[in-house]
C-alpha cells in the first residue's frame, strides 16, 4: 500500500477537478442537486486517473474497468433522466436554506468538494486493482460475479420503479411490486453488492485495505444519504408507507411479513 501513496492524490485531483466543473454548472442553474448526476462520474474520474498513472493491465483491471464503466454510465443516465426538468431536489433546497447567505460559494465545499472526497475514497479498489497484475483467484471471481449481480439488480429495481411512477393510476400509491416487494430499497442493496464485489476483485492484488470503499458506501446507503434520510418523514407524508415498513425488509431482500 505504501508504494501507492504517491499515486493516490491523482485520483483526488481528478475527482476534485470534475467536481469543480459540476459546481460551476450548478451555480449557473441554481441547482446544487446536479451533484447527484455527476456522482458516478466523480468515482470514474478517480479510477481513470489510476488507469493512466498505473499499468492497469491484465484481465482483472479490464474487468474492473468494464464493470465501472457500465455502472457509471447507467447510473448517470438514469439519474439525469429521472431528475430532468424537476429543478433542485428538496434535500438540497434544505441544505441551501440552512447555509445562507452565499450558499453558491459554500456549496463548492459543502456539497461538491465533499462528494469529490467521498468519491475518491469509494474508488480506492481501483487504485489497488490497477497496480498489480495478479491472478483473479477465488475472491476475484466471486467479486466479479457479485459486482455484476449488484449492477443488474440495481438497474432492474430502478426500471421497475420508473415504470410504476410513469403510470398515472399509481399516483399516491406505494411501490411494493417486483423487487420492491422484497426490499424497500432494492436499488441500494444492488449498489452495495456492486461495491463489495469490486473490493473483492482487488483483494488478490493486495487490495484488502481498500475495504474502506464498500464500508463507506454501505454506511452512506444505510445511515446517511440513503435509507435513513429518505424514510425520516415519509411515514407522515404517506401513511400507507408505514404499513409497507412493517411488512418489508429495509435493505436485504426477504419475503414480506404477513
Amino acid at each position: 500500500m505504501t508504494d501507492l501513496l504517491p499515486v493516490a492524490p491523482w485520483g483526488l485531483a481528478a475527482s476534485a477537478t470534475l467536481a469543480g466543473v459540476a459546481w460551476a454548472g450548478s451555480v449557473m442553474r441554481h441547482d446544487a442537486s446536479l451533484v447527484d448526476r455527476w456522482w458516478s462520474a466523480l468515482i470514474a474520474a478517480s479510477a481513470l486517473a489510476y488507469a493512466v498513472v498505473l499499468p492497469a493491465s491484465g484481465s482483472r483491471a479490464l474487468a474492473m474497468g468494464a464493470l465501472l464503466l457500465v455502472w457509471a454510465l447507467r447510473l448517470a443516465i438514469y439519474i439525469s433522466w429521472r431528475n430532468w426538468g424537476h429543478g433542485e431536489d428538496r434535500r438540497y433546497q434544505a441544505i441551501r436554506a440552512r447555509n445562507q447567505p452565499n450558499f453558491a460559494f459554500k456549496s463548492l465545499y459543502l456539497v461538491f468538494g465533499l462528494q469529490a472526497a467521498i468519491a475518491w475514497i469509494v474508488a480506492m479498489p481501483f487504485l489497488a486493482g490497477f497496480a498489480i497484475d495478479a491472478p483473479f483467484g477465488v475472491a476475484g471471481g466471486i467479486g466479479a460475479a457479485l459486482a455484476a449481480f449488484g449492477i443488474v439488480f440495481e438497474a432492474v429495481a430502478d426500471a421497475q420503479m420508473a415504470r410504476f411512477q410513469a403510470d398515472p393510476a399509481n399516483r399516491g400509491q406505494v411501490m411494493d411490486r417486483g423487487l420492491w416487494r422484497l426490499s424497500r430499497h432494492p436499488n441500494y442493496f444492488g449498489e452495495a453488492c456492486a461495491w463489495w464485489g469490486l473490493w473483492l476483485m482487488a483483494v488478490p492484488a493486495g487490495g484488502a485495505w481498500s475495504i474502506v470503499s464498500p464500508l463507506v458506501m454501505t454506511t452512506l446507503l444505510l445511515k446517511v444519504s440513503g435509507v435513513t434520510l429518505l424514510e425520516q418523514d415519509i411515514g407522515e407524508r404517506r401513511p400507507a408507507y408505514r404499513d409497507y415498513i412493517l411488512r418489508t425488509s429495509a435493505f436485504v431482500p426477504w419475503w414480506p411479513k404477513r
